[in-house]
């Protein structure tokens, strides 16, 4: 026997059970093993709380919970969680992390907001001490990508970037510096740490909504504003569901609870999506239309709804622009300038629609453009003291004579007359009878609502799809109000304390700002390679400064190529459409990649000079989304792990060493912005770095110098946190728990309300403030130039482009979020590989398998005429046949040829979404930053698979 032979019975070393634990092949005498002996040998214990006898093997098991500090943190990677968790410390070491369960709750009759995580969230720690942390500066000693490295001191770091970032600034080429950095909800203060040195150098912010193919444009198109979305908690309010293209159960974890526990408040979810998702198991119906064909769907159920009268008429005729009149002969609007006598009263009638009341009179449309001071306008109202027709075919008499007209309502029913039933089940793959009853019981709910996500936005013809299903809510009249409304979520695309972080963020007010998509296309030689009609709308935007692209083209003609690229927070090579041509056009021109982070990823690989960031256990920022209406903080656990230090630190001492250079250089000098009236003062950069703009000159130098003193001046600057009439937020608040916010700044449509849940829109549908659209309503009729040269001046259905041959490769190929990742953060992690094959994975739908000869298992090919990836195939019965999936993410070195799921992906631009609206003075479509510009689509893609030769080798 072993050695406890000799100890008492019913006793058992610590030493011994975990020996017999771990070992359990070694058995005795009895054929048991030493663990189960001493388990089964155990004394029990009738009175644990009165009287338990100490047994020193517990030890390891108490020790699991013994912890010498807990700190507050949370994790920034651009899942639209945000979620507020307890980290654990003892000996120096981050021991683990919990979910925090303090959510303030502000509405009894919904589910507890408390608490929230995921199975990512929960191993972050791992990441603290992992192998691929960047613990020191690292130069790049051989070629972009081949990962050699020298390691550097700070110094030498610094003064490299320092002294290129001086030789740009004083030649000029000041607008080839650019940064790249997503979503500042996440983490705003470090999202700041480098937008602000890249503001204050007369450099380049790009944008990341668009480019992501995140960023809905059939919102701004549709209703002026960008991604205003009801927190999740809504969802509860809902009598009725449709999750369409949102994979709630994967890609909203947190927020899953009310999605399913609505069901227990008498909810109907219904979910739309080509593949049985891990989300439609949990629906009552699930629709699965052809990929690409969303948009015929939403027109075929908004026929459905229009054909049997389920429309909401008074909400139209209000709240939308279907009673405006649109002239025949040119698809414009009639305007009242254009009818005689008319338009007297208001400032600009040539930016004034017209409607018809019910005895025939022509009347403007209140609170157009031209009837209201600018975009948004809260003293006007779109209120109506006439009842407006919705049909009207008639003629006018206007200054150019006598011309016929038709409202939108008309042009509308006709576009509809196109979506028969037949026509939408052949189209679409869905019955007949299903998509029409499905419109049906959406129209006849008191509230109803769509999840929409990614799944939609990926295409092409995102925007006609985006407003087709928008048509459904402003149909029925279900928006505006609790419970209703598209709710589109796709990353922390919004922050809250806007103000504040602008501020810190952009400290001159001048801003070069940049649509990625577009500087990509246009720099990475894309665009020399697309169709005619499209390079000449593109350059017709450039040229008419519809979208900006930098460096600027100077007085003689020349463009110089971008030099210099800052990246944080992010990975952009990884998630870069168009990758082969980043790869081999536009990453040449690049003379210095920095890029910061806490661990080697992508675009790590393809840097220059790598600088270690805190992790975010590590660090103090604030952490946000619109998926609730709570505030969190980051707090330091423990001290940065080697060299590392946080973003604003890193930036700040960037800051000093480009001063301290400047000051040290005779021909060092303020230099005149070309675009902007404000000079670029290299010897004063620091100084300017860590001053607060906004207060009174008398404020000491240094006031912004460290990162929790920048949280503070987000929270104070903001109306969210810091509203007019009191209630004010600090740091310390947000780490004794999360708080709710007070109030809504003025990008956001509707104010937080004591009780309820936030839901958007309602300033315009309850308040009657008119929208900010040309219209001043809900404007589904686009009369811009190119929408009327398109056809798509009303949402209309059109195919996927085909940028491959079909017969050539025959499959569709999708790269949707994973469930083991959040973009490329947790693709290299241990555990989560564990959970899944731990290497890149396609799904395949059996049939297509079988055609080919591939087995589960099986290594495999994808390719296309762009280039070919490896990955193991995984067969997916509830695939959609004819598609492949390759969940995204994955880093290029994780491949065997260091392609990436983004290799097999082109880029191409859709014209219409480059316009500015009206033409003359961009109010309702002008380019801003994550707002209004060109996605980055990568679903209308077509490949083909094949076993991998000599795969099982």
């Amino acid at each position: 026997m072993s050695s406890n032979n000799d100890q008492p019975d019913g006793d058992v070393s610590r030493r011994d059970f975990l020996k017999g634990a771990g070992v359990a092949s070694v058995v005795g005498v009895t054929g048991a093993t030493i663990a189960e002996q001493g388990l089964n040998n155990l004394e029990l214990v009738d009175d644990p709380i009165g009287s338990y006898p100490y047994r020193d093997w517990e030890d390891f098991y108490r020790e699991e919970w013994d912890w010498d500090s807990i700190a507050r943190s949370t994790h920034s990677v651009n899942c639209t969680g945000s979620c507020s968790w307890e980290v654990y410390v003892k000996n120096g070491q981050v021991w683990r992390e919990q979910q925090a369960n303090d959510y303030p709750r502000f509405d009894e009759n919904l589910p507890d907001p408390s608490p929230r995580g995921c199975n990512k969230g929960a191993c972050f720690s791992d990441y603290v001490d992992a192998d691929q942390r960047v613990k020191y500066p690292l130069r790049r000693t051989g070629e972009r990508g081949e990962g050699q490295w020298e390691r550097i001191s700070w110094d030498e770091a610094l003064t490299e970037i320092a002294e290129h970032v001086i030789d740009e600034v004083t030649e000029g080429r000041y607008d080839a510096i650019s940064g790249f950095t997503p979503i500042p909800a996440m983490s705003p203060v470090s999202f700041a740490s480098g937008t602000r040195l890249i503001n204050l150098l007369g450099g380049v912010s790009h944008s990341f909504y668009d480019w992501y193919s995140d960023l809905p444009p059939g919102q701004p198109i549709t209703w002026g504003h960008q991604t205003d979305n009801a927190e999740s908690a809504d969802w509860y309010n809902a009598d009725y569901i449709i999750a369409w293209g949102s994979n709630i159960n994967i890609t909203r974890i947190p927020d899953a609870k009310y999605f399913l526990d609505a069901q227990y408040n008498g909810t109907k979810r219904v979910g739309v999506f080509t593949d049985y998702s891990q989300t439609a198991i949990h629906t009552d119906e699930w629709l699965s239309p052809n990929p690409g064909t969303d948009t015929a769907l939403a027109l075929g159920m908004a026929r459905t709804i229009v054909d049997e009268g389920l429309y909401d008429e008074a909400h139209l005729k209000e709240q939308s622009d279907m009673p405006l009149l649109i002239r025949e002969d040119s698809g414009k609007f009639l305007r009242a300038s254009e009818v005689p006598g008319l338009g007297a009263d208001v400032e600009n009638p040539e930016k004034v629609m017209v409607m018809q009341d019910s005895e025939g009179e022509l009347r403007i449309a209140p609170a157009s453009l031209g009837d209201r001071e600018a975009k948004y306008d809260e003293s006007k109202s779109i209120e109506l003291d006439f009842d407006p027709q919705l049909s009207v075919e008639d003629e006018v008499v206007t200054t150019d004579g006598q011309v016929p007209v038709r409202s939108v309502w008309v042009n509308l029913q006709e576009e509809l007359s196109n979506y028969t039933p037949e026509y939408v089940a052949e189209e679409t793959g869905v019955g007949e009878r299903t998509h029409q009853k499905i419109a049906r019981e959406f129209a006849e709910s008191d509230a109803a609502k769509i999840i929409h996500g990614k799944g939609v936005n990926d295409w092409y013809h995102n925007d006609l799809g985006n407003r087709a299903i928008q048509l459904l809510t402003t149909l029925t009249g279900h928006i505006g109000r609790n419970g209703t409304g598209v709710d589109h979520y796709v990353g922390q695309e919004k922050i809250w304390t806007f103000n504040g972080w602008k501020n810190l963020s952009f400290p001159t007010g001048s801003v070069r700002g940049v649509p990625t998509t577009l500087w990509t296309y246009y720099h990475a030689g894309i665009l020399d390679n697309t169709d005619e009609q499209t390079r000449s709308m593109i350059q017709e935007s450039v040229d008419k400064d519809w979208m900006p692209v930098y460096p600027e083209e100077r007085e003689d003609g020349s463009r110089p190529d971008p030099s210099t690229m800052f990246v944080w927070r992010g990975n952009f090579f990884n998630q870069a459409k168009g990758n082969v041509a980043i790869e081999e056009n536009l990453w040449p021109k690049l003379d210095l990649v920095v890029d910061i982070n806490f661990r080697l990823d992508s675009t790590a690989l393809y840097s220059d000079i790598v600088l270690p960031a805190a992790s975010h256990y590590e660090k103090t920022d604030l952490n946000m989304t619109d998926m609730h209406t709570y505030v969190h903080p980051f707090t330091p656990a423990v001290e940065p792990l080697g060299e590392a230090k946080t973003d604003w630190q890193i930036f700040k001492e960037l800051a000093k060493k480009i001063q301290d250079l400047a000051e040290d250089r005779e021909d060092v000098g303020p230099i005149d912005d070309r675009k902007f009236d404000r000079q670029i003062d290299l010897t004063s950069i620091h100084d300017d770095y860590v001053r607060d703009w906004l207060a009174d000159e008398e404020t000491e130098d240094g006031a912004l110098a460290d990162d929790e003193v920048a949280a503070e001046f987000i929270l104070e600057n903001s109306t969210e946190s810091n509203p007019d009439d009191g209630g004010e937020i600090t740091f310390a608040d947000t780490v004794e728990q999360p708080q709710r916010f007070e109030a809504a700044g003025d990008h956001w449509t509707s104010d937080i309300e004591e009780g309820e849940a936030y839901a958007p829109w309602k300033d315009f549908v309850q308040d009657k403030e008119p929208w900010p659209t040309f219209t001043g309503r809900q404007q589904y009729y686009i009369d811009h130039d190119w929408f009327l040269e398109l056809d798509e001046q009303l949402p209309t259905h059109k195919r996927p482009p085909e940028q491959q041959d079909q017969e050539e490769y025959p499959l569709r190929y999708n790269t949707p979020h994973g469930r083991y990742a959040i973009h490329s953060t947790w693709r290299d992690n241990e555990k989560m590989l564990r959970l899944n094959r731990g290497e890149p994975v396609v799904f395949i739908h059996p049939d297509d398998a079988q055609r080919r000869g591939i087995e589960d298992g099986d290594r495999v090919e994808i390719y296309n005429d762009l280039s070919e990836i490896e990955a193991i195939a995984k067969i997916y019965p509830s695939a959609d046949p004819g598609t492949v999936q390759l969940p995204f993410g994955w880093e290029k070195y994780q491949f065997p040829n260091r392609e990436n799921f983004n290799s097999l992906v082109p880029m191409y631009m859709k014209p219409t979404q480059l316009v500015q609206y009206p033409e003359d003075s961009g109010e309702h479509l002008h380019f801003f930053p994550n707002f209004w510009g060109p996605t980055g689509v990568n679903s209308d893609v077509r490949c083909d698979v094949r076993p991998k030769e000599g795969g099982d080798d």
